[in-house]
């Protein structure tokens, strides 16, 4: 199973830290790549779209000069999210910001991504693509992408409702490039676990919300560290397309989290958060299934080396009892 050429040696981690709208920010991207993971932001999270110049800018120089002071560091590449559909009028504009700044991992979502592919290719770095199903995936790897993106059941965000054990095992059957699996990981262990089933590396996003350098509340974290996996709905009313909610932000809008009425899909709008008054991920807080695995908020550094702990832990745990076998 292949890890991509860009991120050999330059990972503590087999893991990318997911892009989060209003989340990720050059705080949490820059802490997460010093760690030793792909950190990773959406385009529009940079508002006005002339940010996304200097955003850009700010994480090459940063990174590269904390590599030239780390020699002995991993020091992970960064990816940028954009997201390939007809509400996001940025599009242009932001992929010629990547193409600028040579980003080197491009994440895409909905559409297949034919001319981001292109575009990112042409200077040598690479797309992975976000998909939900079987006919998702066909569609990307028809159009190049270098990595597909198992977004599985217990994601947060626009998740997908499939097991991991059924997706992957179906993407793998058809594609022979780098596989990226998605939903409820909280713990070093879980990542081990990704891989065991067959994906390449994790992707985890929920549980860096829980981090200090997040673009999040501290409400919102709070609210992270006393929710559970039942505590998380799913629901395409906020965006037009299904996503996973913390119940009790949904709650406290007055809205009835179990009696929720339904979106049409042709509503969808990504590009300000949603298509109701209630916007997604500012008024109403999305997370992942993962919740059950967060107790506590803490530094990036911290926690990907408790993270890195429990992988190690867990390789040795595992090792053992299979000789027993």
């Amino acid at each position: 199973m292949p890890i991509p050429a860009i991120l050999r040696n330059r990972l503590r981690l087999p893991l990318i830290g997911a892009p989060m709208f209003l989340v990720s920010t050059p705080p949490l991207v820059l802490a997460q790549c010093k760690a030793g993971i792909v950190g990773s932001f959406p385009a529009l999270n940079a508002r006005p779209a002339e940010q996304l110049d200097e955003w850009l800018a700010e994480i090459n120089a940063e990174l590269a000069a904390y590599s030239a002071e780390h020699p002995q560091e991993p020091v992970a590449p960064y990816a940028v999210n954009q997201i390939v559909h007809a509400s996001n009028d940025r599009l242009d504009r932001d992929l010629a910001a990547c193409v600028k700044h040579r980003v080197p991992i491009v994440i895409t979502s909905l559409r297949p991504p034919a001319e981001v592919v292109a575009a990112v290719h042409g200077y040598g770095g690479i797309v992975l693509h976000d998909v939900i199903n079987i006919r998702h995936a066909e569609k990307a790897i028809a159009q190049g992408v270098d990595g597909i993106i198992a977004v599985c059941a217990g994601a947060g965000g626009h998740a997908g409702t499939l097991s991991p054990f059924a997706l992957v095992k179906e993407i793998r059957s058809i594609f022979a490039g780098t596989i990226v699996l998605s939903g409820a990981m909280s713990s070093g262990a879980d990542v081990l676990a990704a891989r065991v089933l067959g994906a390449d590396l994790a992707y985890m996003g929920t549980r860096f919300i829980a981090t200090e350098e997040a673009n999040a509340s501290a409400d919102y974290k709070r609210m992270l560290v006393r929710s559970r996996a039942e505590d998380i709905v799913y629901t395409p009313l906020f965006s037009g397309v299904p996503g996973s909610y913390l119940r009790e932000s949904i709650a406290r809008t007055g809205l009835d989290p179990d009696r929720l009425p339904q979106a049409e899909k042709s509503a969808m709008n990504f590009g300000s958060g949603g298509n109701t008054r209630l916007k997604a991920w500012k008024d109403i807080w999305s997370a992942g299934q993962s919740v059950s695995g967060i107790d506590d908020v803490e530094a990036v550094h911290a926690l990907v080396a408790r993270l890195a702990g429990e992988y190690d832990a867990a390789r040795l745990r595992h090792a053992r009892a299979f000789d027993c076998d």
